[in-house]
This record gives structure tokens, sequence and C-alpha cells, in this order.
């Protein structure tokens, strides 16, 4: 035991101010800010009032009614154990179908893999990739749970600046420059994106994925939003790239955020380390959420009934917007989100969410989750709700006071 001791690392028994035992620097992360708006919300709703939720990024409506009957069948007949590591052999299946489907593409079903959502998926990937102290390249603005995953577990993010003219998309160009200055281990890019909504057209993507391979550098494409698309092409990084990693969910298009179940696909040469790599972390993804994923290919018509709502409610605020001074908006191409420029009435979009919310009742989340550096100008409102919802929110932000020109 004392030579155990003595091999420690020196934070071992660091203690706070206070005196207490303090947490791992790794774990020093910001908080991922929508969650305590979805709280701060929660708080609202338990006190009496009315909240309409432009918060989260996640569907109003529950799982598809073919999922929800596989799992009343499945509670009755079956006993949910652990599944294999890499998810049940037909799901895999069906979700290797769904390449065909949307893409035309064949996709080996060996090649997928089932997780606990996309952020195990998320996890399982940067474990794979990158050793500790690498560096991998993210967009900005983008998802902020990217970078805080990567600090917890040791790997340093770049934050490549994208910009309006650019659909808020970073370009081969831009990549290539931090790939030289900042030795990028990696590149990490969602299209749909994140709070913006914008896309990589087929094009852009190719040169993209093209650029990587050059350099040497993963790729790895987060399409959780494909399915969500509102006129340009949506294409996968697996028809450019054969060593992409393409992660997705059941979350969005099939509206099950609660289920908690992903996939990712990986190059063949990558599927036992994510393996052994799932089997000691996870075991397995949820069986019960499985076998919910499953009955959700059965409720295709019901999602697409969900997306043109979704559309409905982008058209709604897109001509509601501008006239509340929300004009400087980049048509979002597909997820359910817009991205909304309000530096006419703030530079700290954490205090104007924090009033909307009190004195309007509407939940939207400040810029500042997803942009440390610009995002005080800016607050991403997600239609992910009702029609009727939406048009209410537009209502009562209409008759804010805040909203009068500086």
């Amino acid at each position: 035991m004392d030579t155990l001791r003595s091999q420690a690392p020196q934070r071992a028994g660091a203690r706070d101010v206070a005196g207490a035992l303090a947490a791992a620097e790794r774990a020093d992360i910001a908080p991922f800010i929508v969650m305590d708006v979805m709280r701060a919300a929660a708080a609202r709703e338990a006190a009496g009032h009315r909240v309409i939720h432009m918060e989260v990024g996640q569907p109003a409506t529950a799982a598809p009614k073919a999922a929800r009957q596989r799992v009343v069948k499945a509670l009755d007949q079956e006993n949910l154990g652990y599944t294999v590591a890499l998810g049940m052999p037909e799901l895999r299946q069906r979700i290797a179908g769904l390449y065909k489907s949307w893409y035309g593409l064949e996709i080996d079903p060996g090649r997928v893999v089932v997780t606990s959502g996309s952020s195990a998926a998320f996890v399982l990937t940067f474990l794979a990739l990158f050793d500790v102290g690498a560096t991998v390249g993210l967009p900005s603005p983008g998802y902020p749970c990217y970078r805080h995953i990567l600090t917890a577990l040791g790997v340093k993010s770049h934050l490549i600046a994208t910009s309006a003219e650019n659909r808020w998309m970073p370009t081969a160009s831009a990549i290539a420059q931090a790939a030289m200055e900042h030795g990028l281990a990696g590149l990490l890019l969602a299209s749909p994106n994140n709070p913006t909504g914008t896309m990589l057209s087929p094009e852009r993507l190719a040169a993209v994925a093209a650029m990587c391979r050059e350099r040497g550098m993963w790729f790895i494409s987060d399409e959780i939003y494909h399915g969500l698309t509102w006129g340009l092409a949506q294409d996968t990084a697996l028809r450019h790239s054969p060593d992409a990693i393409v992660i997705n969910s059941f979350s969005k298009y099939f509206s099950m955020t609660g289920w908690r179940v992903g996939w990712m696909v990986v190059p063949e040469t990558l599927v036992r380390t994510v393996e052994r790599l799932a089997q000691n972390l996870y075991i397995c993804p949820p069986t019960i959420a499985q076998v919910a994923a499953l009955g959700a290919f059965d409720g295709i018509e019901e999602l697409e009934a969900n997306r043109r709502v979704y559309a409905a409610n982008r058209e709604l605020l897109l001509a509601s917007f501008p006239k509340l001074g929300f004009d400087k908006i980049v048509p979002a191409d597909g997820a359910f989100y817009l991205y909304v420029d309000v530096s006419a009435y703030t530079s700290d979009s954490l205090a104007f969410t924090k009033s909307m919310l009190d004195e309007t009742g509407v939940a939207a989340t400040p810029g500042l989750d997803f942009d440390p550096a610009r995002g005080g100008r800016y607050v991403r409102f997600s239609y992910a709700g009702g029609t009727a919802d939406m048009a209410e929110a537009a209502e009562r932000l209409r008759g804010w006071s805040r909203l009068a020109k500086r």
C-alpha cells in the first residue's frame, strides 16, 4: 500500500478551499447551459406558470406508436437481459438499411455500433481515436458537449470560427490552416449543425472529407439531424470517405430523446476496438430502448407527419421573427433551430434569455452555450414544439418591452 501511495499522482487527496476533498481537474468543465435553462423553465412551470419550450432540442411528440407497441409486447414476453455490446443484430441490420433508403448506400451491418444515445457514441469515438493531449478541430458555433467531453478525456479542442456568410460552416481552407497551425488529429462536424441548422452541401462535404484524408486526420460526421432537412440535399460522409466515423441517434427524426439510443458507423478496422471499449464502459445499450428503436422503423408515416409540423413551424417563425427585430437569420437548412442575432438588444444572451423566460414564459438558449467568444450576441430557438405554441411564442415576444430598439 505504501508503494502504491508513493506512485499516486500528486493531486490525489487534493482539497478545496473549505478543506473537503476536491474533484479531479478533468471534471472542471463548463455546464451544458441549455440544461440549466431547462431546469429554470421546469421550476417556473412547477410554480404554476405556462412555459413555451424553445430551449431544448427535442421533439414535443412521443416515440412513434409502433415503437411503444413493440415495447409493451416485449415487456410481456421477453426477459430484456443484456444484448451483445455492439447492439441487437436485427437493429444493426435495420440501421444499415436506412443508409440504403436515404442515400442509396450499401453498408455492412457489422460496421454499425448501437450506443446509449449519441453521447456514448462520442465518448467511444474519442477514446478509440485520440490519445491524451491530441487536438481535435470543432466548428464554432457548435454543440458544446463535443469540447466538454474532449476536455474530460484529456483531449484538447481547437475552435474553428465560422460565419453567416459561409452558412456557419467551416471552409476546407480554414480547416487546412487550423490543421497546419494546431496539428489537428481529427475534425468533427455536424451537418445540419446545432445551433445554426445550416448544412454543408454535398460538394463542400466531399471537399472536407478529402482534405482530412490527405492530411491523415480522422473525420467524424455528426448526422443526428438527418431526416430533418428543408431544401438542401442531405448527404453522408460515408459516401466520401471510407475512414469517416458517422454518429447518429434515434433522438431527433425518430422522436426518442429520453430513450437514449443512438448508433455509429465505423471503419471495419475500428469495430473490435470500439467493441472492447463498449464492453467495458457500457456492457450494452439499454435493451428496452433497442426494442423501441426496432419498432420506430415501422412508424415512418408518423415521423414524416412530425417533420411536416417542423417545416410549418420554421416557415411561421421565419415570417414572424423579422417583425420582432430578429431579422438577421441565415435560413436554416435542417434540424429545428433558428440561430438569431440579437445584438440590437443585448450583448449578454445569458441575461437576455433569463429575462425572456421570467417576463414572457418563453424559454430559449443563449448563444454562449455554443460560442464562448461571440455567443453573447445570439440566441438559439428550437421550433420542435407544436405550431400553436410557436405562434403563441411569437405573440408573447411581440409584446415584450425589451424588444424595443436601443
